[in-house]
């Protein structure tokens, strides 16, 4: 099992947030600390930056989602960006893909 980590840089669209290990069931409280801290305004983007995901289950997609609920309630959008395959093939089956904005790097998002 490999530890959460996230790391947060600023961009002039708003924040990134970069995952890297596992977004699982013992780990999801946490990435929703950091998600719940973030103080976003109106026109922002957040973007998840995937590149480090190594594992996720329905408990982090589920906080993925409420991250969503987050940048939308303050009038913000969100970007999942470099999703791994599993996981991308995960919120396609279960019509995420078509919730979420999907980009391929976090330079692009």
């Amino acid at each position: 099992m490999n530890p959460l980590n996230i790391t947060r840089s600023d961009t002039a669209s708003g924040p990134v947030l970069h995952v890297v290990g596992e977004l699982d069931y013992d780990q999801a409280a946490t990435f929703r600390r950091h998600v719940d801290q973030l103080v976003l305004t109106p026109g922002q983007w957040l973007v998840i930056d995937l590149t480090g995901l190594e594992f996720c289950d329905s408990s982090g997609i589920t906080a993925l989602l409420a991250a969503r609920q987050h940048a939308h309630a303050a009038g913000a959008d969100i970007a999942l960006a470099a999703v791994p395959a599993k996981t991308m093939r995960v919120l396609t089956i279960v019509g995420l893909d078509r919730i979420f904005t999907i980009r391929p790097d976090a330079d692009t998002a």
